[in-house]
């Protein structure tokens, strides 16, 4: 029978609003990450662009 983990760390990405834990490969740059998944890293990028070009801003 599988175990849960109690005490993992988690974060919210600002984009979906999803929660994302802590995992062993992620520990280096835990602090740094902000996105759950480079979709959402694309995402976010693709919407500033998006007002730019509303805006009239190059």
């Amino acid at each position: 029978m599988a175990h849960k983990k109690k005490n993992v760390r988690k974060k919210l990405c600002p984009v979906c609003e999803r929660e994302f834990s802590w995992t062993k490969k992620l520990d280096k740059n835990w602090e740094s990450m902000v996105y759950c998944s480079d979709q959402c890293r694309r995402v976010k990028s693709m919407k500033g662009w998006i007002i730019k070009k509303k805006l009239g801003r190059q």
